[in-house]
Formats: C-alpha cells, structure tokens, sequence
C-alpha cells in the first residue's frame, strides 16, 4: 500500500489551515487503518492520482496487447504499433484545442470533463468492431490525456508549499506509474485470458471509479479565475519554453522507440513467454515507480544538473541494454533500471516547462503533456520504420540512444541560456 503514503515533507504544513473540502485519507478512514498513515496523501491527489492511473493504464496497455490485436484484427505489428502513435498524436493535438476549450471553465469542472471524454472513448475501444475504429476511438480517448495532467499537475502544485511542488506532481504522477506496475500486466494478462476488449472494459471502470473521486474530494479552492488566452499562447514565443518543450519531446521518443516493441522483444530475443512478459513489464512498472518518486525529490534539489545527469544515466543504459536483454535475468536487471531513469526525467521536465511560463503555467503544463506524447508517436513511429527497413530489434535501442543525446544537448543549451539570463538581469 506505498502508493497511498506521502513523502513525509508534504504534510509540513501549519496544522491551522485543514479545510473541510480538502478531506485526508485519516478523515475518512477507520482510526485503526488511520494510524498506519498518519502522514497520508490529501484526498484530492488521491483522486487525481486514481484518474492518471487508469488515463496511463489506457495508454500503455496496448504494448502487451500488440499482438493479440494484431491477430484479431488482421493486421501487422507495426500497424498495431501504430494505435501507439495514433494516441500520441491525439494527445499531441487535443493537448492545444482542450487548453482553449476549458480556458474559462473552473478546473475541477474542466477535470471532470476530461475525465468523462476518456470513459467514453474507452467504451468505444472495447466495442470497435476494426482497426480503423479502433484507432478513431483511441484518439478520442487520447484527446483528455494532455489537458488532464496539464491541469492536474497545476492544481497538485498548489494543494502543497511551494518547495514541494515538484513532489506533489511527481504524487499524481505515481498513479501513471502504478499504471505500468498493476495497471499495464494485469490489462496485459486480463486481455491475454479474456480477449483485448475486456482490457477496455476494465479501464472504463476505473475511468468510473475516478470520476467519483473526483466529485468528491477535488477541492473548489482549485477553482481559479480564467487566464487570458493571449498572454497565455505568448509563452510559445520564448526560446526558454520551447526548449524544453523539446527536450520533452526527446526524452520520449528516445523511451518509445524500444518500449512500443517491448513484447515482441522480450519474446523473440529473450525468449519469455506471454506470461513472462506480464512479469517483466511488472518489473518495468516498478522502475517507473521509483523513478518517479526519485524524479520529484531531483527536481526539489537541483533540477538542471539532476536532467543531464539523468539523460546521461539513460545513454548508458540504452548502451547496455542489446546485451543484457538477450538473457532473462540480466533482461530484468536493465528493465528496471530502464524504467527507473527514463522517467526519473518526468516531474523534473515537467516542472522545467511550468518555470520557463511562469505567466501561463496552465497552458504550458498541458502542452508539455503534449510534447511528450509527441514523442511517444514519433519513438513508436521511428521503431516501426526501422522493423520494416529490416533493422533487427536490437538495435533499435541505437536509434533510441541518439534522441537522448538530443536530449542532452538542448538540456545544456538551456543551462547556457539561463546563465545569460541571470547575469542580463544582474546588471
């Protein structure tokens, strides 16, 4: 039960200001259970954590599933990979339209929104009756994925002191994670024993279960005065912003390059079973776990540094990883360690976009949901392409490599552009 323990630095606040609408876990819960959690996650990140749960399990689970949908559906692999980039790149474009559309909305009610567009977009995956259905209704479903962490991570941030802002993203941000530890094998092993569909079905309930949460412990205090559209979209002026909107994009794509043609590997290079592969992405989940977890406390220290240290930790384990993967033990040991550095870059990244637009945090934060997700179509497009080409699945971890080198380097020119910066205003 980790998932529902704060770090003990949220709740550092004066023990003054609890408020009725923003209930604790200890509130709500028998004393007897309370007393294990006596410093436990507030309610409403609780509640947006459950939504970014299932909104992750949605997007990831249909690595484990490619080729029982391939199967059903009659088409190939790198087709099926496809329903990959194609959320993507939903994301990627409703990332700007439902950031204008729920400019002037208050935010639970625009979370409430998006909460409902991805139960109906998951109910129209589990009954598509072909691929191009399929592929319509994940976009659909894709559509609420940026604007939902663009804006959760907003209210996330508020709802803690503002030296722990990024632990408190990195805390919704968990629920994306648990997402690949529960969320993506047992949808892998549900879908493996009762068919795909019955995947989706299951993440309709939890879409259910979060839009509940929602409405209940998601405090009105969140609700804030519209932004100004204008000012807002001037941030995509600054180089500082775009920057790091970029360096998202990097970071993704060097991850979805390999994690999209993750089950074909494990199968045709290390040889696991379908079975096995559930427990290695188990194991990929934990990686996500705690590198999320480490990911917020980096960004609270030094953020910079912690983003190209991090982005080093990753080439190095690309490096590793044609090696080790061909082998079920030493496979286990990269997995994790894959997992655990590449998205140990996530809350700080994050938190880097908000910084950079401090005067649109709101449209920047969703945004860079959607540089991220561009990534992913672009790793799971680059991956299919080079499959087809006749690149060997192995060395797609190369390709991989070289956008976190990118990565990297526009990392450092962002070091350098601050530094101007800060000896400008000095003057």
């Amino acid at each position: 039960m980790l998932w529902f323990r704060a770090p003990p630095s949220l709740d550092d606040r004066p023990v003054s200001v609890p408020s009725p609408s923003c209930p604790r876990l200890a509130e709500v819960l028998p004393m007897s259970f309370a007393s294990r959690f006596s410093q436990a996650v507030p309610l409403p990140l609780l509640a947006l954590a459950i939504a970014a749960f299932g909104i992750g399990t949605t997007e990831f689970v249909i690595m484990g599933l490619l080729p029982n949908v391939a199967r059903d559906l009659g088409v190939t692999i790198p087709a099926a990979g496809m329903l990959v980039s194609g959320y993507a790149l939903g994301v990627t474009i409703g990332a700007p339209i439902l950031a204008v559309a729920t400019a002037r909305m208050p935010r639970k009610r625009a979370l409430m929104l998006l909460i409902g567009i991805f139960i109906v977009g998951n109910m129209l995956c589990a009954i598509a009756p072909g691929y191009m259905l399929l592929m319509s209704a994940r976009v659909l479903t894709a559509f609420c994925h940026g604007a939902f962490f663009g804006i959760g991570s907003i209210v996330a941030a508020d709802l803690v002191p503002p030296r722990r802002r990024a632990q408190a993203i990195a805390l919704m941000f968990l629920g994306l994670t648990l997402a690949n530890v529960l969320g993506v094998p047992l949808g892998t092993a549900l879908g493996q024993w009762l068919g795909w569909r019955a995947t989706f079905w299951a993440v309709t309930l939890i879409g259910l279960l979060a839009a509940a949460a929602l409405q209940r412990w998601l405090p009105e205090r969140v609700d804030m005065a519209p932004t100004q559209l204008a000012r807002e979209f001037s941030v995509l002026s600054d180089r500082r912003v775009l920057l790091a909107l970029s360096t998202s994009v990097l970071a993704s794509a060097s991850l979805f390059t390999v994690f999209t043609y993750i089950t074909p590997i494990l199968e045709t290079v290390t040889g696991v079973t379908p079975h096995g592969v559930t427990a290695m992405l188990l194991l990929f989940g934990v990686g996500l776990t705690i590198g999320s977890l480490l990911g917020g406390r980096l960004a609270d220290w030094r953020r910079m540094p912690a983003i190209v240290g991090l982005f080093c930790a990753v080439i190095a384990v690309l490096v590793l990883f044609p090696f080790m993967v061909r082998h079920a033990v030493p496979a286990m040991v990269i997995i994790v360690a894959w997992g655990t550095v590449a998205f140990a870059l996530v809350p700080p990244l994050q938190i880097l976009v908000v910084d950079a637009a401090r005067s649109a945090p709101n449209l920047a934060s969703t945004l860079n949901q959607g540089a991220f997700n561009l990534g992913n179509a672009i790793g799971a497009w680059l991956g299919g392409v080079a499959i087809e080409a006749g690149v060997g699945l192995t060395s797609l971890p190369a390709l991989s490599v070289a956008l976190a080198l990118g990565g990297l380097g526009l990392t450092v020119l962002s070091v350098g552009l601050n530094r101007r910066r800060v000896a400008q205003e000095a003057r």
